[in-house]
């Protein structure tokens, strides 16, 4: 897989900048009558497929290639211009406000592709933030002159942005290379970046590249899903003292899809073979999960699977700052040994490191008391075995734990799992149980293994554990557990609501998704084990009686589990007791329960049909006058179908299968 994932890194790269391998990038040298560039823009590299679940999508990079025009005379202040990017939808970068500007955003503008591989000047300056997030280049900023440099690898360049400060004299103007990277200004559905020099790159053929990366957008605003995908729509404009025309302004940056597949995303049987409506569980049959690893049969699996094949992103594909690169990650472009301070929060971050990898939830609802939910602390394979793959998805302990290694390196796997990744459980998948506070849990696990060239699935293995007590309706029954499948972290999850996720943040971890779109499954029942009997004829009257016996059958050879209850008799004929039941007292099993209608029910003629809460009830009627001296006749309760008529033996567990 690493290098399945280099192969794609370096094709793309290719891909990139074929287009500009022949081109210097970055002025040459020259000067004379100050004429502004031609520009236009293009998409960078490839138009992403975005998740229209996501808040937080990282858009296309924009990229603004100039030509032409004519630069200042040497030590004269280099021109600034302002670009602004609005998109159809809100601008979600990450705010890193500074003290002099307040939504400062990890959206940033990189000059002449520095740290790629291009030839030319650009590539080979270091990458240096201009610290003025206000002013950029321009009055009170990052402030910078034409000048030469010659602390390059190219070596001494003329007509070049250099720092002012100690920027040398007449009549070269040597200086160390001016800023080269720009921090955009977040304002709803743009983003601006103030002070953006504008010096053209002089000489015929030469070129002057913009790139605007780590635009992250709110997909979820934007109509997508269906046959024909939604578009994010970035409209580019340029103002300030000096003037950059731009022509092809408008680019599609995004196309929205939903990134969860609707169809295949659900609950999975118990040998994980196909999909399931969800196992049932009788009441009477306990189910025992009694440790953190199990090799006994999952009640059933979850499936999650992405609709295209980048919807499953890791974190990072490790530091990712060559301009232009396709990492596919949630990650965006980064620099190792650059950090944004926040003036609010005194925290440091990265500009484009995401907090952790794509991470999907199952919340269980309506959990019956008495019920402990358990769930594989890896994605798992066919019978629930994690086999020999290497974990693509691994258990973390919340929806919004930020993975640790914030710094220049950090893990592919998160500290923050509740099991390693690579461990290995001699006696069976390892699990861990989930808290259920008011009849709900969840889980959450995050994506540390993908493959973008694929459609992935993964696959999580859950376990039920209850001890049965019908007596006292534990697990209560009837009653339903339904699971919802989605991305984490959500609204739901009460981290923030829809409103302030889907706005820019600077404290909201990223990435951040909706709930427009969870997928509701059943996932489990739980029955009564009930018999119903049907006495199709009992009399008290006119001289006759009937004898009712009722047997409890759970005590037998076949290993079924005992149980006891009481029956409660329902009458339908002539002269039914007011109120219309009867209830007997709890027969235990391996007893049998015997009375009299004349005794239940003086005066009636009709049938009865019995209700008893275990299973394997059996009954049996006489019939005969007072002291059975002329007429008498019996015969054998019929046993109706209720739904939980097993076989013998049948035990919870088995019934999943």
């Amino acid at each position: 897989m690493p290098e399945f994932r280099k192969g794609i890194i370096a094709l793309a790269g290719v891909a990139l900048f074929a287009g500009l391998a022949s081109a210097q990038v970055g002025p040459t040298g020259g000067s004379g009558n100050l004429l502004p560039p031609t520009c236009t823009t293009t998409n960078g590299a490839v138009t992403p497929t975005v998740r229209t679940e996501g808040y937080t999508e990282l858009t296309g990079d924009i990229v603004i290639v100039c030509t032409g025009g004519t630069s200042p005379a040497l030590g004269t202040t280099v021109p600034t211009t302002n670009i602004t990017i609005f998109l159809n939808t809100a601008v979600t970068s990450r705010l890193l406000p500074t003290s002099t500007v307040a939504n400062a955003s990890e959206a940033l503008l990189l000059i002449d592709e520095p740290g790629s591989a291009l030839a030319g000047y650009g590539p080979q300056v270091p990458q240096t933030l201009c610290g003025s997030a206000a002013a950029g280049a321009g009055a009170g900023g990052c402030t910078q002159i034409v000048g030469t440099t010659t602390t390059t690898p190219a070596g001494t360049v003329s007509g070049v942005p250099v720092a002012a400060a100690g920027a040398g004299g007449a009549p070269t103007f040597t200086g160390t290379p001016g800023a080269n990277i720009f921090q955009g200004v977040v304002n709803g559905s743009s983003v601006t970046f103030f002070g953006v020099p504008a010096l053209p790159p002089n000489s015929v053929g030469a070129s002057r590249v913009l790139r605007i990366t780590n635009i992250r957008a709110n997909a979820n605003g934007v109509a997508g899903g269906g046959p024909t995908p939604g578009s994010i729509v970035a409209s580019i404009s340029t103002n300030g003292s000096s003037s950059l025309p731009i022509t092809n302004s408008t680019l599609t940056v995004g196309f929205v899809q939903q990134g969860l597949n609707p169809s295949t995303t659900g609950v999975r049987n118990s040998q994980n073979t196909g999909t399931s409506g969800g196992p049932n569980f009788p009441q009477c049959n306990s189910v025992s999960v009694t440790s953190t690893s199990s090799n006994t049969a999952a009640a059933a699996g979850l499936q999650y699977q992405e609709n295209f094949g980048t919807a499953f992103k890791v974190r990072t594909q490790g530091v990712q700052n060559i301009p232009g690169t396709i990492y596919n990650s949630e990650s965006g472009f980064f620099l190792a040994a650059a950090n944004f301070t926040n003036a609010a929060t005194g925290l440091t971050n990265n500009a484009g490191l995401a907090d952790y990898g794509t991470r999907l939830k199952a919340v269980f609802n309506n959990v019956p008391s008495g019920v402990s939910l358990f769930v594989s602390v890896r994605d798992v394979q066919n019978n629930f075995a994690t086999g020999a793959n290497a974990a693509q998805a691994v258990l973390v302990v919340s929806e919004t734990a930020v993975d640790s290694g914030m710094g220049n390196n950090p893990p592919t796997v998160p500290q923050t799992a509740v099991f390693p990744s690579n461990a290995t459980v001699s006696s069976g998948v390892g699990i861990a149980p989930l808290t259920i506070i008011g009849g709900s849990g969840e889980a959450v696990w995050e994506i540390i293994n993908t493959n973008p060239a694929a459609i992935d699935t993964v696959n999580f293995a859950v376990y039920v554990n209850f001890t049965a007590n019908p007596a006292n309706n534990t697990p209560a029954a009837p009653s339903t557990i339904s699971v919802t499948l989605s991305y984490a972290p959500t609204p739901s999850g009460g981290a923030f609501t829809s409103s302030t996720g889907s706005a820019a943040s600077s404290s909201l971890t990223i990435p951040r998704f909706s709930d427009s779109l969870n997928i509701t499954k059943t996932f489990a029942t739980f029955s009564l084990c009930t018999t119903d009997l049907l006495y199709p004829y009992v009399i008290n009257t006119n001289g006759f009686d009937t004898g009712l016996a009722i047997a409890n059958t759970t005590t037998d050879p076949f290993q079924t589990a005992a149980q006891q209850g009481t029956c409660t008799l329902n009458f339908y004929g002539s002269a039914a007791p007011t109120p219309n039941t009867f209830v007997t007292p709890s027969i235990a099993s391996g007893t049998v329960y015997a009375n009299l209608a004349s005794t239940v029910s003086p005066g009636f003629s009709g049938y009865i049909i019995a209700v008893c809460n275990f299973q394997f009830a059996h009954g049996f009627a006489f019939v005969s006058d007072v002291g059975a001296r002329n007429l008498a006749m019996g015969y054998l309760a019929l046993v109706l179908n209720n739904g939980s008529n097993l076989n013998r033996g049948t035990t919870g567990e088995a019934l999943n299968n």
